[in-house]
């Protein structure tokens, strides 16, 4: 029984690393290359002065960066120690998991080609990812949150485009064992929960409404699916759960889960991390009442 449970242990352990580890590889290329070719000048006339619109703009341009909830932190990362405002760098965190194409269309499918259950998540990550945004701009006003300060390593004569290249590979692959260290260590958490938890302890105390939400919440920060395949996941409960719950687990684990909780950890101070979990569960619950309350 035991070595049952371990082969099933490190058969959930790896499928998570060859899930995340694509998406982790793409957010630390497209760092480096913010890092050494995208200016603050840029960032400054890209990302408006004004609170509300730079949560806005931040929040759409979440909409079409194709990571998964893991792969986007080190892209925040780097953007906020290129002088991105923190409500912003986070409005985009918490968008490009779930409002970029890839994870729309694979939802479409898995929900058997329904536009609702597209529009619902995408609008109740939308909505979650602006208010919360709007939150922490007040809350952490000229505070960067960041734990440690990024340090950039020199390339000599980085004018020229042979070293720039020289200094993005150099970049990529620092980051990467950054980052790649809190994976592990997330994902196997994750399938230690998985291994020892089981899902009949979670759906049967979800009854009610409410009850149902929060079991689905849980379920979604447990099993650390990644945002372009939890959707399959999630259709496979239809018959269990309500549409707000489905919309619930879509919105919540791809914003929150153990493997992405643990690389923020390592990221962000962790009072901000906390705050950020509390908001974004809080509206996410509020989100799936409404959609209760409406019948949708």
């Amino acid at each position: 029984m035991n070595t049952q449970l371990f082969l099933q242990f490190n058969t959930i352990f790896i499928s998570i690393l060859i899930e995340a580890l694509p998406f982790i590889l793409l957010a630390v290329i497209i760092s480096a290359l913010i890092q050494l070719w995208v200016t603050d000048e840029m960032l400054t006339k890209l990302i408006p002065k004004n609170r509300f619109l730079s949560v806005l703009t931040a929040t759409s341009l979440g909409a079409i960066f194709p990571a998964c909830e893991c792969g986007i932190i080190p892209v925040t990362q780097r953007l906020m120690a290129k002088g991105v405002p923190l409500h912003a760098a986070v409005a985009f965190m918490l968008t490009g998991p779930v409002i970029n194409p890839v994870v729309l269309f694979s939802t479409y499918v898995a929900f058997g080609n329904s536009w609702k259950m597209v529009f619902l998540r995408g609008g109740l990550s939308f909505a979650v990812a602006l208010v919360v945004g709007l939150i922490l701009s007040y809350q952490f006003k000229g505070s960067s949150q960041l734990k440690h300060t990024l340090q950039t390593r020199k390339v000599p004569g980085t004018s020229t485009t042979k070293n720039k290249v020289l200094g993005t590979v150099i970049h990529m692959i620092d980051e990467f064992f950054t980052v790649g260290k809190y994976l592990v260590a997330g994902a196997m958490i994750a399938a230690l929960l998985q291994t020892y938890l089981k899902t009949s302890v979670l759906t049967s105390i979800g009854n009610g409404d409410a009850s149902a939400s929060l079991v689905m919440m849980a379920l979604a920060f447990i099993l650390s699916l990644c945002s372009s395949a939890d959707a399959f996941v999630a259709s496979s409960f239809r018959s269990t759960f309500s549409t707000a719950a489905l919309i619930a687990f879509l919105v919540f684990g791809a914003k929150f889960d153990i493997k992405n909780t643990m690389m923020m950890l390592g990221v962000f101070k962790t009072k901000f991390v906390f705050y950020l979990f509390v908001y974004t569960a809080a509206l996410v619950f509020i989100g799936s009442m409404i959609i209760t309350y409406l019948r949708l």
